[in-house]
């Protein structure tokens, strides 16, 4: 395992010094991943950590290219990939490479070219890159398998509907301005997407491709983040808040105003705590759902490290990706502390399970 590790170093070393805009021919040596895992993508490393949850330890790293030939990830790198998701079988990793950092922030006009790059989950190996005319945010798969959406984030916004089997465009789907984050319910039946310039969140029906609603949220909402309580989660940057979507009404419920720029938002079904990362402090916050009350209460907060961003939950551990100290923390849920930090690559963000 440490082979592969250093080669890939290698690769990725070699490729920064070429810059990040190298053609050179790149090699990512193939894993064979059959543990429980979790893939966290490096956006100024174009790169991807490969987690060994069985330990908890770095097990592997696959430079992200735009083709692979030979059982080699080769060619030019993915510029900045950002969010990644897993099809619904465990087969295929979906990337979006937006081609600009969003790190800082998503108050900017997209005009660079995007990406959506497939990946085989237990190789590694790049399956299709598809060129985009926009900058995306992210991919993902419907919940039957059988499509990939992505956004384009420009003032003309439009979200991008292919058939996951022959990769051919199906639909566009004209939405609001600027679109980040595009999910789904838990059930998969509503597709929420943000619309950053617009400051609303649009509900889309799946099967028709129609617009269901569009929700007023806060100031510069990026994702409506799943919860498993049948809510949806909206981040709103410039806002400093967070606007509760009933799935059921598709109206806000509740919104909790924060007092930071929030970078995630995750709910954990277990604890019925709502989660929130703090980028600019390095912290993540949380609040306790009242049944009583029927409203959220603060609870605390803990310390991960700087630029904390995207959390996922796997039972009663957490992991939170930290975009500007380049490591992935690792959380005890039930007592809210840090048991460790990895080394992962530069301006880590997004991260998936495939347990």
């Amino acid at each position: 395992m440490n082979k592969i590790i250093t080669l890939s170093a290698i690769a990725l070393i070699s490729g920064v010094l070429t810059s990040c805009n190298s053609s050179e021919n790149t090699a990512s040596p193939v894993l064979n991943i059959n543990y429980p895992v979790a893939y966290v993508i490096n956006g100024e490393s174009s790169t991807m950590s490969i987690i060994n949850l069985n330990i908890n330890e770095l097990a592997g790293l696959v430079q992200l290219t735009e083709k692979s030939s030979d059982g080699m990830n080769m060619g030019k790198f993915l510029q900045y990939p950002h969010h990644v998701y897993l099809s619904p079988d465990k087969s295929t990793l979906a990337i979006a490479a937006p081609g600009m950092d969003l790190s800082e922030s998503h108050n900017t006009t997209m005009t660079m070219e995007g990406k959506v790059a497939l990946l085989d989950a237990k190789t590694g190996l790049v399956k299709k890159v598809i060129a985009l005319p926009m900058s995306n945010h992210n991919v993902i798969y419907t919940l039957d398998g059988k499509e990939i959406w992505t956004s384009q984030m420009s003032e003309m916004g439009k979200i991008l509907v292919y058939d996951a089997q022959t990769l051919n465009l199906k639909n566009t789907i004209t939405v609001g301005k600027e679109p980040a984050e595009v999910t789904f319910s838990a059930d998969g039946t509503v597709a929420f997407v943000a619309n950053g310039m617009d400051n609303t969140v649009m509900a889309i029906d799946p099967n028709t491709k129609t617009i269901l609603a569009t929700i007023p949220v806060g100031k510069n909402p990026v994702g409506a983040w799943i919860g498993s309580d049948n809510r949806m989660y909206v981040d709103n940057e410039d806002g400093q808040s967070i606007s509760i979507i009933e799935v059921k009404t598709l109206k806000v419920v509740e919104t909790i105003t924060l007092g930071f720029m929030p970078g995630f938002a995750a709910f954990h079904n277990d604890t019925k705590e709502l989660w929130v990362t703090d980028p600019m402090n390095g912290k993540v916050h949380w609040w306790t759902y009242d049944t009583a009350m029927k409203m959220f209460m603060k609870g605390g907060s803990f310390s991960t490290a700087a630029g904390a961003h995207a959390i996922a939950f796997n039972n009663m551990t957490a992991y939170i990706t930290n975009q500007e100290s380049a490591s992935l923390s690792i959380i005890d849920v039930k007592t809210h502390t840090k048991t460790k930090d990895l080394s992962v690559g530069q301006k880590p963000n997004g991260i998936t399970l495939k347990l």
